[in-house]
This record gives C-alpha cells, structure tokens and sequence, in this order.
C-alpha cells in the first residue's frame, strides 16, 4: 500500500507530513510525497520520493519591501484560482496514480480531495492549527494573499466563519466545479467543507493547542507529528554557546519573512538584556554586517538540542517552532507575521511560557522589553515544567491510525 502525503506551504507545513511519513515507512507502508520544489533536495535525504507542485515557496521569505504590498484585485485572485486549481490537478493526480489513499494539509489544497474521489480512495485533511477549522469557539485565519479583508474585531466567529465560507466559495467554487464536471464528478455547495471533511485531523499538541470543544469527537487530535533530530550542533555554535557564562537567545524566522531590520533590533535588544545572540539564518536570510564577539549566526541546525541551551527563542510563531521551543522548555518571544502565527502566539501567552509581541515590526524598546519578561525566572520556571506535557507520539498514533484504516 502506498499513500500520498501533499501540501502547499513552507517548511512548517512539510516537516510534519515528512514525520508521518517516516512512521509510515516504519509500519510496512510505501509514502510519496508532493510539496512545493523548495524541500526537494532535503525530502530526499529521508528516501521519500517527491513530486514538486507549484512555485518556489522561498520567493514568500524574500524581504519586504517597506511599502505594503497592495491586494490583489478581484480579476487577479480569479485568475490565480483557475491556474492553481488546474496545476494542482494534473500534478496530484499523476503522483496519486497508484496510491490508496491522500493526505492533504492547508486548505490551499483545493483539487486534492478531488483526485482522491477520482480515484476511488480515502482521503483525509490535517490541519496544524485549531484555527484552520471551523468553530464558534475562534475566527477563521484570514488570507490577505486571496483578496481577504481583515474582520473588524467585534465579530461574532460564526458570521466571520460564514463569510470566509463565502469568499472561499467566491473564490475557488467555480473553477474547482468546471473542473469536477469535466471528469464527471458532482459539484460542490461549500468548498470548505469538501477540503475539511466532516472528520479532519488536527496535528498539533494537544496541551499547546487544544481543539476548543472537548466534547467534539469528529475532530481528530493525535498530538504534533514530530521529527526526530538526532544531529549533533556544529563545532562553532557548541564552542559559541560555552564560551561565557552569559546565557543566549536564539532569533529566528525560518521560512517566514523577517519583518525589516529584525536582526540589527535583536542585537541591541539582547545585549540591554545582558545576553549573547545565536541568529538562525533562516530564508530571509539573516545576516550581520560586522562580525561580533557576542553574536553568531547559524544555518540550518539542530533547533531540538540548540533550545535546550538558550534563555529564550523570538520567533514568528510558526507551530513547529512553538512545539519544539515548548518541548525544550525555552521561554518565548513570538512576533507574529502572518496566518497561524497569531493563533500561537496568543496561546504562548495565555499559558504564561513566554509572550506575544504586539506588532509585527519590534523596536528595539519593544523588544527589549518583551525579553526581559520572558527571562523572568517565572516564566522560565513554567516553561520547563510545561515541556513535560509535551507529547511526542501525534505521528506515531496517526500513522497507526491511518494504517489501520486501509488494512481493514
């Protein structure tokens, strides 16, 4: 049996499919593995076959300019809709080919379930956020990049729910119907619910980021797919991190954009703090212009080990990094940018781990100021006692799960 593991979105939205895929592997199952061409080369080191779908996602880490980026028009979201859905399409449904079964992430995936009714096989959708799903209980996450107006703050979830179903609707129903009668498939009312399902899995920590009604059972949480690192840190970090008694911060952004002038903010920020700067390069990228005795900038690298040994992890609030830095019991600083991001960093303070930055730009006060409650020894106090509640076996109980389903 084989199963094809698909998504659209950055480094945060592959590694968990590569985590279950692993598991997979580990249970006598073939996988196969479609994502955008950026994670290739790194997919490969794991022996899963990939099949590259869309453009290059590095292109959304490039940096800002200063200027906001104008929405695009509704001629242009029309026209993005009718290619995406076509490319998706034909590239899914040839990696889909001798597959049993899809499964898909992020609710960009709008041909995926399609393929799969296709095909005659199951299908199911994960997401990595509560927030990615319906529910009374919290707003929808908004899509600027789709023409998506920010709701005001007064509305209620379930109108604000209603009308991303619309513009969803708006958006992709015609060309994923014109599509669907193509092929002789029936159409589609809400397209939404055709990429959830009536029964999604939810693939994040369950004490992180709990799905809001605990007496809904159709929602499936088995906890974060997690990767194992196994990696030893660099020479140069690991002589970095024991060359002084006084602590460091890791700053990072991944595969996000870094919002302007990040890294010369947290070179100010973290030494008013009394701390050393460890910088993760990231796809923005990252870098100082002067070399210095107290800052390092790194790579890729093992970020499990790495969280150990700091004081505190600012970060964009993506639920990969937020689940690793919990696990490591770092405090954090999160300065969301985009989508999911805000829904953690909330989360992050409301369980009193460490703190969301009010904006998405940080000055050198602000951020000065977001640290040095976070280095409370408080904060530092829950932060390791809640990496205990961390679960490590989200990957382990769906790839059970999912192999269960297909061998009855």
């Amino acid at each position: 049996m084989r199963v094809l593991l698909s998504t659209l979105g950055s480094r945060g939205d592959v590694q968990p499919l590569v985590a279950l895929a692993s598991r997979l592997k580990a249970l006598g199952l073939q996988v196969r593995l479609c994502a955008p061409p950026d994670f290739a080369r790194w997919v490969a080191t794991f022996k899963i076959p990939f099949v590259p779908v869309g453009p290059s996602w590095r292109r959304s880490a490039a940096p800002r300019p200063q200027a906001a980026v104008p929405r695009p028009s509704p001629a242009q979201v029309r026209q993005l809709a009718e290619s995406s859905v076509g490319i998706q399409f034909e590239v899914l449904s040839a990696a889909a080919r001798d597959c049993d079964a899809v499964v898909a992430s992020t609710g960009l995936q709008i041909a995926a379930r399609t393929v799969a009714e296709k095909r005659g096989i199951p299908y199911v959708f994960t997401a990595f956020c509560p927030a990615a799903l319906p529910s009374p209980h919290h707003p929808p996450l908004p899509l600027p990049a789709l023409g998506e107006v920010p709701a005001p703050a007064s509305a209620d979830n379930r109108e604000l729910w209603a009308a991303n179903q619309r513009h969803v609707n708006d958006t992709f129903g015609a060309p994923l119907n014109a599509l669907r009668a193509t092929i002789g498939l029936v159409p589609v009312d809400d397209v939404s619910a055709h990429i959830h399902t009536d029964q999604p899995w939810l693939a994040v920590d369950r004490t992180l980021a709990p799905w809001p009604d605990a007496a809904d059972r159709t929602v499936y949480q088995p906890g974060a797919w997690l990767l194992p690192d196994e990696r030893a840190l660099p020479p140069e970090l690991t002589t970095f991190l024991d060359a002084s008694d006084e602590p460091c911060v890791y700053v990072g952004f991944g595969s996000v954009a870094a919002p302007p002038g990040l890294l010369e903010t947290a070179v100010k920020a973290v030494r008013a703090v009394g701390c050393r700067l460890v910088v993760s390069r990231g796809w923005a990228p990252l870098s100082l212009a002067v070399r210095a005795p107290d800052c390092l900038v790194v790579g890729e690298v093992n970020q499990q080990e790495l969280f150990k040994r700091v004081a505190a992890v600012v970060h964009h609030g993506g639920s990969g990094t937020t689940t690793t830095a919990a696990r490591a019991g770092a405090p954090q600083v999160v300065i969301p940018q985009v989508y999911d991001q805000h829904y953690f960093a909330r989360r992050v303070s409301a369980l009193g781990i460490g703190g969301a930055h009010s904006g998405a730009v940080p000055t050198v006060e602000s951020l000065t100021a977001a640290l040095s409650a976070a280095l409370r020894p408080e904060v530092a106090d829950r932060a390791r006692a809640f990496a205990a509640a961390i679960s490590t076996d989200g990957a382990q109980l769906a790839a059970e799960r999912l192999t269960t389903t297909l061998r009855s």
